[in-house]
């Protein structure tokens, strides 16, 4: 059994493979949307609080995508966006139907995709022996996704709005910490209780979110484009914004 689990882990976890772009398959999955500009791409999500905007940008900039930010229409959310990139025009071919999004017939989640959706809207249960992953509003996306995490050994129930959802719930402590070995130890900002394998513990509310400066910015590999270096401040009145 031991084995089982140990090549179940080489196959699914986030040692598997480096970063990549395919890995925002993981924000596509939930909430996330992509568009397409004739050869590029770009992908955009909307989360509820600051601490995931600063995983977000540190995970996009470790895959070499610039990044900006912005305050969303909800209010206490926040809209985190990659630059057009070409990188990302696979994923725009893949699950796009014209204007649609909808997982491709081969999706998968492994360690680094379930890593981003983790950080973009995972959420434990308030006895901390299940862990929820919130959807977008496309429920055609929904079985395919809940096939996915099943595929990678992590079956999850469905639930609907008027129970919080919609979202995947994983339920028992031996499947939370089969996700917490699969997506790795926490980014340094997710507040306590947040990541999958970590009971919950009271948190105070986030409100500080990373801005740009000229000084904090490294060329995207392969491109002239400027990618964001995470930083840190208090949220002005108007949101600074990446200069891409």
């Amino acid at each position: 059994m031991q084995v089982a689990m140990d090549t179940q882990l080489s196959i699914f976890g986030i040692e598997a493979h480096p970063p990549g772009p395919g890995d925002l398959d993981g924000l596509l999955a939930g909430g996330g949307q992509v568009v397409r500009l004739g050869g590029t791409a770009r992908v955009s999500i909307v989360v509820d609080a600051a601490w995931r905007v600063r995983v977000l940008i540190a995970e996009f900039t470790r895959r070499g995508l610039a990044t900006s930010w912005d305050k969303a229409t909800i209010e206490g959310h926040f809209g985190v966006r990659t630059a057009y990139s070409s990188r990302l025009a696979p994923l725009g071919t893949r699950w796009l139907r014209g204007a649609v999004k909808r997982p491709p017939p081969d999706f998968f989640l492994d360690g680094q995709r379930l890593r981003l959706w983790c950080a973009a809207a995972g959420q434990p249960t308030e006895d901390g022996d299940g862990y929820s992953l919130h959807l977008g509003t496309e429920e055609e996306c929904w079985k395919p996704v809940g096939k996915a995490l099943a595929m990678a050994g992590l079956p999850a129930e469905l639930l609907g709005v008027r129970a919080g959802g919609p979202l995947y719930r994983i339920e028992g402590r031996r499947r939370v910490a089969h996700l917490a070995e699969v997506v790795g130890d926490p980014p340094a900002d997710v507040p306590p209780g947040m990541w999958p394998g970590k009971k919950v513990q009271d948190a105070k509310p986030d409100s500080t979110v990373p801005v740009s400066s000229k000084s904090a910015r490294k060329r995207e590999p392969g491109s002239g484009r400027p990618a964001a270096t995470p930083r840190e401040a208090v949220f002005p009145g108007e949101p600074g914004l990446f200069d891409l």
